[in-house]
């Protein structure tokens, strides 16, 4: 394996052949911009994917929020969602996409692919569309006693019980994926990420809480990865050798301590997938996260160390895995390794790499605050990256929700979540002179509140402009919907 301890401007080759021109990478984040019950990218990403690509050097990868496999499943509404077929007017959107990304020559524009399973919330419908499906029939919150009445009641309005998939529905699933790789191939996209954290779909299949199956696909006698690895096997079979193919999995629990080197039995069983998946070839990049719906504290988790990440602990041990896997001459390559969670300085990208915790730095809402963080970082100068600042590349907001609020973590973390999500949007409108639909004149507009972000979110219209009608629907909508978004958001 390459060393993880160089410069973060130094280049690195990925697996597959492809070279990274830099360790920075922008990870997914949820835009909320197409249309309500999802749909092609449209002037809004494109607009915003220019902004995070504008100026040199830019990033080394830059990743897209969470492209749905299928229409009729999604996270939240104003997904990002596969086409059935592939056309020139279905390809065309995503073919803007890319460029839109590939608007510095130097970054490699990565797909995510993504499948909610149980988590298929009913704020965007899903008593309407078929019912959500998961490898079991577990549902979001079942394990929430009703003496936390508040937080039971509002996981049972929020998500219904999910039907076990039938091994067609696998199948289906399966073809999906594959499907996304085939049209962001012929798009222009360089790789796609398959997102197997965050309690979504593939998540879900590598859980002992959440799958319960006793077939080929249950947790039983190593048949835990197997589907993912079907995925990754048939998207090799129909991309070129030199595509990208990463994944992302939740491999830590959060520790509030930066000391606390030990690891929980999760992030044992973690260490265990990456290895096998390492070995397996065809990944070129493994993103370490972690958390899902049911577990929302790191999201709002102050950060203990400045020189210290959330996961860092996890993606170190990760690499240490690695490195201590036998090797042969004709064995493959072993993927890359991207720590993604609380790199909000300078000082800790440097120290990331520095101390050995990740090939690859991912950088989520921080681009939100700094759309031009490769910039600015090459400004400082790379001959001592030793004395690079501790202060954060900007300003976190801090205009939290009423204390009248019901204090159930969720909301409140997602109501956070949709403030990044708001300043998105105001980022696309301020770069390519759209519709102005936020009345600051800075950017960040930390004037905004986390409320008004919240209604102002679903209130958005495609068009710019807003619902007049259905605030009182909206409100409740707002308050469920932004939560559930938390999880998409690396720190």
């Amino acid at each position: 394996m390459q060393p993880a301890s160089q410069s973060v401007f130094s280049p690195i080759s990925l697996p597959c052949g492809r070279r990274v021109s830099n360790r920075l990478a922008k990870v997914a984040l949820y835009e909320h911009l197409a249309n309500y019950l999802g749909g092609p990218p449209n002037e809004y990403h494109f607009a915003l994917y220019e902004a995070w690509s504008k100026g040199s050097p830019g990033y080394g990868i830059v990743l897209t929020g969470n492209v749905q496999v299928t229409k009729d499943q999604l996270s939240l509404g104003r997904d990002i969602v596969l086409p059935d077929k592939l056309s020139d007017d279905t390809v065309a959107p995503f073919i803007r996409l890319s460029k839109a990304i590939h608007t510095s020559s130097d970054s490699l524009a990565i797909m995510q692919l993504s499948h909610p399973g149980r988590q298929f919330s009913n704020v965007i419908g899903a008593r309407l569309s078929p019912s959500p499906i998961a490898p079991s029939a577990v549902r979001v919150g079942s394990d929430i006693p009703w003496s936390n009445f508040s937080s039971k009641l509002f996981y049972t309005l929020l998500f219904q019980e999910p039907r076990e998939m039938t091994v067609l529905d696998i199948e289906r699933v399966i073809d999906r994926f594959v499907f996304g790789a085939e049209l962001a191939h012929k798009s222009g996209f360089d790789g796609v990420q398959i997102h197997a954290a965050h309690g979504y779909l593939l998540a879900q299949f590598l859980s002992p809480k959440t799958n319960q199956r006793i077939d080929e696909f249950s947790i039983q006698n190593g048949n835990d990865l197997r589907l993912l690895h079907t995925i990754i096997t048939r998207i090799r079979e129909v991309v070129p050798s030199n595509f990208v193919v990463g994944i992302k999995i939740n491999a830590a629990d959060y520790s509030s301590s930066s000391d606390d080197d030990t690891l929980s039995p999760k992030e044992e069983r973690a260490l265990s997938h990456i290895q096998t998946i390492a070995q397996w070839g065809g990944v070129d990049f493994i993103e370490v996260s972690g958390g899902d719906y049911e577990a929302p504290d790191f999201v709002s988790a102050r950060q203990v160390s400045k020189r210290q990440a959330f996961f860092s602990h996890i993606s170190r041990k990760a690499i240490e895995t690695l490195d201590a896997i036998p090797r042969e001459p004709d064995s493959p390559a072993l993927p890359l390794v991207m720590l993604t969670g609380g790199l909000k300085s300078p000082a800790l990208l440097h120290s990331a790499l520095s101390s050995k915790q990740a090939h690859l730095l991912g950088i989520g809402r921080s681009s939100v605050l700094c759309p031009n963080i490769p910039a600015m970082l090459h400004s400082l100068g790379d001959d001592d990256p030793s004395t690079w600042p501790t202060t954060p590349f900007s300003p976190e907001p801090n205009a939290p929700l009423p204390t009248w609020f019901p204090k159930i973590p969720l909301v409140g973390a997602g109501a956070n979540v949709a403030w990044y999500e708001v300043q998105m949007r105001y980022l696309a409108e301020k770069f390519q002179g759209l519709k102005q639909s936020g009345s600051g004149e800075e950017y960040p507009d930390y004037g905004l509140t986390e409320l008004k972000a919240t209604l102002s979110m679903w209130a958005w219209r495609l068009d710019g402009g807003f619902f007049s009608k259905m605030w009182a629907p909206l409100i409740a909508a707002s308050l469920g919907g932004a939560a559930v978004s938390y999880y998409t958001y690396p720190f």
